[in-house]
C-alpha cells in the first residue's frame, strides 16, 4: 500500500505549504433527457428560450436534441458550482412548461433508436460537423446508448501549487511539461482506483427492458425485476458496464497514459486508423455524410473513458492540438451517474469528496501504466459496475486479490489529511463529513444510491421507469414551486439572446464548403 502514503503531501506540510491545495477550480456538466408530460422522450426541438445550442455557454445539448446539457463555469468554491447548476435548472423549468427532465441516467420513455432525435446545431460548418459526428455515433453504437445521461466533474489543480511542487520535487522540466506530468500521475491513479466512484455513487442498478429494443442482448446476465425491468442484485452502475459506455473496438485501444505526448500520439493514431466495420457503414450515402470518417474514432470525443485530460480549445481546434500547444488545464471525470434523489443530479457531499479524491490521486505514488495494468483496471471497473455490492467482492490490486472493502477503506483513510486541509476556514468541516459519509457506505452497502434505488423499487413495487419518472416529477415539483429572481433570470435570458447572435454571425461568415472545412480540420498540425 506504499502508493497510498502521501509522501509528497507530507513534504508540503513540513514546509507549511499544505494550504496551497485549497481553491482548485470546479466545473460541472450535467445531462438530462427531456420528456413529454406523457413520459416519453421529447420530439420537440431544443426550446427557443434557451438560445442556440452551438454557442450557449451554459445550456446546450449532448447527443440528442432531447438530451439537454447544463454547464457551469469553473469556480474556486465547489458550492458555487452547485449553486450555479441549481440556477440553470430553475431557469430551464421556468421556461419549460410542457416537459420535464428525467432524473435517471439510464433512459426511460424511449421506443427504439428512431424515437431519439439527433441534436441539430444549424447550418454552419462547425454545426454540421457536430451533427454528423452524432450521426456517426448512432450508426456505430446505436442511438439508445447515446441517450444515457451522466455528470462530468471538471477539476483544475490550484495554480499556486505547481511551482511549490516543482521546487520540492527538484524537477527540471518546463512548467507546462511538469504540470502535464503531474496530471498524468493523477490520471493513472484515478484509472487504478476509479472503480470506487462506481461503488459510492453508481445509481443505475436497473434498466428498462425496452432499452434493448434495437440492440441485441448478446450475453443476458440480467435478472428480471418485473415484466418491464432488468437488473443485477449487486450492480452499482450499469451505465458504466458493457451495455453502457463500452464498445468492442475501443476495448482493444492501447491509449498511453504515461505522458502527454504518448497520450496525444495514441489517440491520434486511433483517429487515423481505418476500421473495417465502419467502412461498411460508408462515409456518405447519396452525397450525405453518415459519419466524419471510417476510422476507429471519428474525433477525440468518441473515446469513452472515465477521465480525460483537457485544455480549452478554440473553435474548430482539435482537442489533441490544444493539449499539445498549451498543456493540460484540467481533468474531466466522466464516471458519475445522475443522483436520482437530488434535484440537480449531484449531492454537495459528492462534489466535496471528488475534489479530495482527485487531490489524493495527485499526491499518491504513480507507477507507469502498461497494457496489463490497463486490463486490470478495466476488469475492476466492470466487476464493480456489475456486482460492486456483492459481499467480499475481490478486486485485482497489482496482480493480487483484495476485497473491495479493504481496498476502499485504505483509499479513504489516505484521504484524511487532504480533507482536513481542505476544511481549513470552512464551517462544519464539509470535506471530512463527505469522507465520513463514504466510509459509512463502505461499511454498509445498503446506504449506497444503487442499493437505495432497488430497495425503493421493491418497497413501492414499481418498475424502474415508473420509479424514475416519479422521482423526476418530485424534482419538477420542487422547481415549479419556486422561481429564479428577476436579475438572474434576465442574465440567463441575455445569454440566450447573445448565443443566437453569435450563431448568426458564425453562419453568415461561413463561406468554405463543408468538404473543405472537414479536410482542413483533420489536416491541422
Amino acid at each position: 500500500m506504499d502508493n497510498l502514503t502521501l509522501k509528497r503531501f507530507s513534504q508540503l506540510i513540513d514546509n507549511g505549504q499544505e494550504k496551497l491545495i485549497i481553491g482548485g477550480l470546479t466545473g460541472i456538466e450535467k445531462e438530462n433527457l427531456r420528456l413529454s408530460q406523457a413520459g416519453f422522450i421529447a420530439q420537440t426541438p431544443h426550446p427557443e428560450n434557451f438560445g442556440a445550442a452551438l454557442t450557449h455557454a451554459s445550456i446546450t445539448t449532448d447527443y440528442s436534441e432531447a438530451l439537454m446539457e447544463f454547464i457551469t463555469p469553473p469556480f474556486s468554491q465547489t458550492t458555487d458550482s452547485l449553486n450555479y447548476l441549481n440556477k440553470i435548472h430553475q431557469f430551464v423549468y421556468d421556461h419549460l412548461p410542457d416537459e420535464f427532465l428525467l432524473a435517471a441516467s439510464m433512459p426511460c420513455g424511449i421506443d427504439g433508436d428512431r424515437s431519439i432525435p439527433i441534436a441539430q446545431y444549424g447550418s454552419s460548418n462547425i454545426g454540421q460537423m457536430k451533427h454528423i459526428y452524432r450521426q456517426g455515433l448512432g450508426h456505430r453504437y446505436g442511438r439508445t446508448m447515446q441517450a444515457i445521461a451522466g455528470i462530468h466533474f471538471n477539476y483544475s489543480i490550484p495554480e499556486p501549487l505547481w511551482p511549490a511542487l516543482q521546487t520540492l520535487n527538484k524537477n527540471p522540466l518546463s512548467e507546462q511539461d511538469f504540470i502535464a506530468e503531474q496530471y498524468f500521475n493523477l490520471i493513472r491513479n484515478f484509472l487504478n482506483q476509479g472503480w470506487l466512484l462506481l461503488y459510492l455513487f453508481g445509481a443505475s442498478p436497473a434498466i428498462c427492458k425496452n432499452f434493448f429494443k434495437d440492440r441485441p442482448l448478446i450475453d443476458n446476465i440480467f435478472e428480471s425485476f418485473d415484466d418491464h425491468t432488468l437488473y443485477l442484485p449487486y450492480a452499482t452502475s450499469l451505465r458504466m458496464s458493457d451495455i453502457g459506455y463500452k464498445s468492442n473496438n475501443q476495448a482493444s485501444l492501447e491509449i498511453d497514459y504515461n505522458s502527454l505526448s504518448g497520450y496525444v500520439n495514441s489517440l491520434t493514431a486511433a483517429i487515423e486508423t481505418p476500421y473495417a466495420d465502419y467502412k461498411k457503414i460508408g462515409l456518405k450515402n447519396n452525397g450525405e455524410y453518415r459519419q466524419l470518417n471510417t476510422n476507429i474514432l471519428q474525433i477525440e470525443n468518441e473515446f469513452y473513458n472515465t477521465i480525460r485530460p483537457k485544455q480549452i480549445s478554440a473553435s474548430g481546434e482539435k482537442p489533441t492540438l490544444a493539449l499539445q500547444r498549451r498543456g493540460i488545464k484540467y481533468v474531466e471525470i466522466r464516471s458519475l451517474d445522475l443522483d436520482i434523489y437530488q434535484p440537480t443530479g449531484i449531492e454537495t457531499n459528492t462534489a466535496h469528496f471528488l475534489e479530495a479524491f482527485l487531490l489524493t490521486c495527485l499526491f499518491q505514488e504513480s507507477p507507469k501504466c502498461n497494457k496489463n495494468q490497463q486490463h486490470i483496471n478495466n476488469n475492476n471497473l466492470s466487476a464493480v459496475a456489475h456486482e460492486g455490492r456483492r459481499p467480499d467482492l475481490l478486486l485485482d490490486q497489482n496482480d493480487k486479490k483484495i476485497t473491495l472493502n479493504a481496498w476502499a477503506l485504505n483509499i479513504l483513510e489516505s484521504m484524511t489529511p487532504i480533507c482536513q486541509t481542505l476544511d481549513h476556514g470552512q464551517i462544519n468541516t464539509p470535506y471530512q463529513k463527505a469522507l465520513n459519509q463514504q466510509i459509512n457506505c463502505i461499511q454498509n452497502p445498503d446506504l449506497t444510491p444503487s442499493a437505495k434505488i432497488l430497495a425503493d423499487m421493491r418497497r413501492t413495487q414499481q418498475p424502474f421507469a415508473r420509479f424514475a419518472i416519479e422521482q423526476s416529477r418530485r424534482h419538477e415539483h420542487f422547481y415549479r414551486n419556486q422561481q429564479l429572481n428577476k436579475e438572474e433570470s434576465d442574465r440567463f435570458t441575455e445569454m440566450s439572446i447573445q448565443s443566437k447572435k453569435r450563431l448568426a454571425e458564425i453562419e453568415t461568415n461561413d463561406h468554405m464548403s463543408f468538404d473543405d472545412f472537414l479536410a482542413q480540420y483533420f489536416q491541422q498540425q
